[in-house]
């Protein structure tokens, strides 16, 4: 994007104030809410809030509503997100004003993890009887990173995001990742968690994957973990999903396949007991996606209790579309 004269000098002029500037290097490491901001400036509401609309009016900053609350982030735009980046970098760290705001950060930053750490302990029984029955996590993880590959790329979402872990298994990878999750609590667990990784570049938000609060077209990489079993309409979530990829975009879903437990859906409100390689090759192909590979994991044990973990990756075929007139060329 090509930003005009005129426009450059009202981003420069919304940026070069000191709360101003401050604000941004606070949001450029998560996002935050105006009572977070509050307390870490040690401003009123009102001041705090009018820096924010001079912020947002230069596109700086973006905002978005989390039940009652409403969280600011930088904009998703990439050529805004490099500048900011490129202002706050030059900003020394052992600044005075700089250093408490970040100890203040910190503070802010540990509620959260506490608070993420209670909703965990209230739920770990139900998820820890989950993880008996299928292939470890990190089985999983491990052969995502093999299948992903490790050249960089732009943008990554993660639908149904819960913990982030996928966020921060990603994020050496992404310039920008976002996650998406209807439930506030598992946003605030997925908070926590990549602030305690240190992962700066992801921002989480409440959002319905069917009508997700991001652009279309936008993604390199989406992915859905042990998401689909919860969905009404599973085929209906791939096609979504789809028309966030970027032509040659790649989609990974992890789920089970086909199983009898009906248990699951009775205290694990599982709506789907499994999917089949067929019924997924479907959905892809239906959403214009080419399924490029499959992967399944076996469960711990014998038993019969137990899950078989799938991965299915599908890839934009778009780009192949376009490369065709150029291939029957070749052959000439």
């Amino acid at each position: 994007m090509r930003i005009t004269l005129d426009l450059m000098v009202d981003i420069l002029k919304a940026a070069a104030e000191s709360s101003r500037l401050r604000i941004l290097a606070l949001i450029s490491r998560g996002d935050l809410t105006v009572s977070d901001i509050t307390e870490i400036l040690n401003q009123s509401q009102p001041r705090v809030s009018r820096h924010l609309k001079l912020l947002m009016e230069a596109g700086l900053v973006e905002r978005y509503q989390e039940g009652s609350w409403a969280f600011f982030r930088i904009s998703d735009d990439e050529d805004v997100r490099e500048f900011v980046a490129g202002i706050v970098s030059r900003v020394h760290e052992r600044d005075a004003l700089v250093d408490r705001d970040l100890e203040r950060l910190h503070a802010v930053k540990q509620r959260r993890q506490e608070k993420a750490s209670a909703y965990f302990d209230r739920n770990a029984a139900s998820w820890d009887q989950l993880r008996t029955l299928h292939a470890p996590d990190q089985a999983v993880e491990a052969a995502l990173l093999t299948l992903i590959g490790k050249r960089p790329f732009q943008s990554m979402l993660d639908l149904g995001t819960g913990t982030g872990r996928l966020l921060e298994l990603f994020a050496p990878l992404y310039r920008r990742g976002v996650g998406i999750d209807l439930s506030r609590e598992m946003l605030a667990v997925a908070r926590a968690n990549l602030d305690r990784a240190g992962v700066s570049h992801a921002q989480v938000r409440q959002g319905d994957l069917f009508a997700p609060p991001v652009e279309r077209d936008s993604f390199d990489l989406i992915t859905m973990h042990q998401v689909l079993h919860y969905l009404e309409e599973p085929g209906a979530a791939i096609r979504e999903a789809a028309r966030l990829l970027r032509p040659s975009g790649r989609l990974v879903i992890v789920d089970f396949a086909p199983h009898t437990l009906e248990f699951l859906r009775d205290e694990h409100a599982h709506l789907r007991l499994g999917f089949s390689d067929q019924q997924i090759a479907e959905w892809f192909s239906e959403a214009g996606l080419d399924v490029e590979a499959t992967k399944a994991f076996e469960p711990r044990s014998a038993g019969r209790a137990t899950l078989t973990v799938k991965l299915w990756l599908g890839r934009d075929r778009r780009v192949l579309i376009a490369d065709q007139p150029a291939l029957q060329r070749e052959a000439v």
